[in-house]
């Protein structure tokens, strides 16, 4: 997994904001569901958790012979999450609104760029710690950056469900 795998996909993302509007940036298809705003909210705050995973791991041997879980051997294997809707924890039901379009914009350059010198210190490093995943087990440093790629993918299939709703809110209007 390289970098530009990563920076295909963030860069999707941060085009893709251009066309909404604040207000349907924060429009929610349901009360259980997330509005696009909050989605690109959890992408960056997870994100940020797993660039910083990245930092530990490059500068130790901690954990270095720990195995991630079967599931998530079998996501790397695939190079994807299963397609299947996913229950995450309950802190999820937290995830706020962004302040503003230009938050969500300004979250994503800075991410895109912390994300890239993680992976820059990625490859000058001898380290081969790992850090643990709430659910996972343990990941290297390259197996958080594939991982925060196939995240950003896997909810592709949610942004289409908003999207959906969103132009069926507009055909109302």
């Amino acid at each position: 997994m390289h970098i530009d795998e990563f920076n295909h996909i963030i860069d999707y993302w941060i085009t893709e904001l251009n066309q909404y509007t604040f207000e349907q940036i924060c429009a929610k298809p349901s009360d259980k569901s997330w509005s696009l705003g909050q989605l690109c909210m959890h992408l960056i705050e997870n994100t940020d958790y797993y660039a910083n995973q990245i930092l530990i791991c490059i500068t130790n041997n901690d954990f270095m012979n720990e195995e991630a879980a079967a599931a998530a051997k079998n996501m790397f294997d695939n190079n994807d999450f299963p397609d299947k809707l996913i229950e995450g924890p309950t802190a999820n039901a937290l995830t706020m609104q962004p302040a503003s379009k230009e938050q969500l914009h300004t979250d994503m350059l800075s991410l895109r760029i912390k994300m890239n010198e993680a992976a820059a210190l990625m490859a000058k490093s001898n380290y081969k710690g790992k850090t643990k995943h709430p659910g996972l087990n343990y990941f290297s440093a390259g197996d958080w950056l594939q991982f925060a790629e196939m995240h950003f993918r896997h909810h592709l299939r949610q942004k289409t469900r908003i999207d959906i709703f969103l132009k069926q809110l507009s055909a109302k209007s």
